[in-house]
């Protein structure tokens, strides 16, 4: 969301070359202020209205009403809803190849494919989000010579590693990982260090993951209970299973606390939780 208020504040001071109507700002920045405070649900319905509003004067035609929805979905993700408005990506994905919105569009295509790059690793379907995702590298790498794209890659590759890790290929998405996380922003290193924590947790390494796991960082209500399920996983390797357990149901109340029922954290705490308690009753 910060790269939206970024891409906004360019616009306010007209270096864009578009034209966006105070009011048009103000929404803008309280849909930002919104998603910040984890309020998903609110930041949702106040960029759909923007983006369904009559144009006002001194607003663009289509490009702000574009990023309205961009800010919409981008919300809905983070609530747990990406599957929801994945159809909703993709059309706007397809939109954008017949708009003229220079570098900027497509700048901000970019960060709209790589949120369908996390739906796609959320969804499971992870070869498809690993190719998405590196297409959208090649992209960034053309687009590099004429406008700033380090967080686009960087958000690009966090993803990536992501799809990497959930095709089991451990050791590739924690190379990934730690060659990156010196260089992120705190939102992407705060992905990049799930990802690494998953990564060893997958290759058996239960006690660096419990050591990684303390560094994680907190980003707010969209990575609730993530730091707890990843603490209850390598805890449940270890075979420490009422600390997994206690860890795997604070994850699980996090996540119903904030998050939409929906949301693939809630699936994988109960699956986890699930495999403790079963084996606690296998050995009772």
């Amino acid at each position: 969301m910060r790269s939206i208020r970024m891409w906004w504040d360019r616009a306010r001071d007209g270096r864009d070359g578009v034209k966006v109507a105070p009011s048009q700002w103000a929404v803008l920045d309280r849909v930002a202020d919104l998603y910040a405070a984890g309020e998903f649900v609110e930041a949702e319905a106040e960029a759909r209205a923007l983006a369904a509003a009559p144009r006002v004067r001194g607003g663009h035609p289509w490009l702000v009403p574009w990023l309205a929805t961009f800010s919409a979905c981008t919300a809905a993700i983070a609530h747990g809803r990406g599957a929801q408005v994945l159809p909703e990506l993709e059309a706007m994905i397809e939109a954008a190849a017949h708009m003229d919105g220079g570098l900027y569009l497509r700048g901000k295509l970019l960060e709209v494919r790589s949120d369908r790059v996390l739906v796609l690793v959320q969804q499971d379907r992870c070869a498809e989000a690993e190719a998405e995702a590196l297409d959208i590298l090649r992209a960034i790498t053309r687009l590099a010579h004429f406008t700033e794209v380090w967080q686009s890659e960087l958000e690009a590759l966090a993803y990536l590693a992501g799809a990497v890790n959930g095709q089991g290929r451990y050791e590739e998405a924690e190379a990934v990982a730690r060659g990156n996380l010196s260089r992120a922003d705190e939102p992407t290193a705060a992905v990049l260090q799930r990802v690494l924590v998953d990564s060893l947790n997958g290759q058996g390494r239960y006690e660096e993951a419990l050591a990684e796991v303390r560094r994680l960082a907190s980003v707010g209500r969209a990575g609730s209970g993530a730091g707890d399920l990843a603490t209850a996983t390598a805890l449940h390797g270890l075979g420490r299973r009422s600390e997994a357990e206690a860890a795997a149901r604070s994850a699980l109340a996090a996540c119903e606390q904030f998050l939409h029922p929906d949301h693939p954290r809630i699936r994988d705490a109960r699956m986890l939780l699930t495999r403790i308690t079963a084996k606690d009753l296998d050995s009772a």
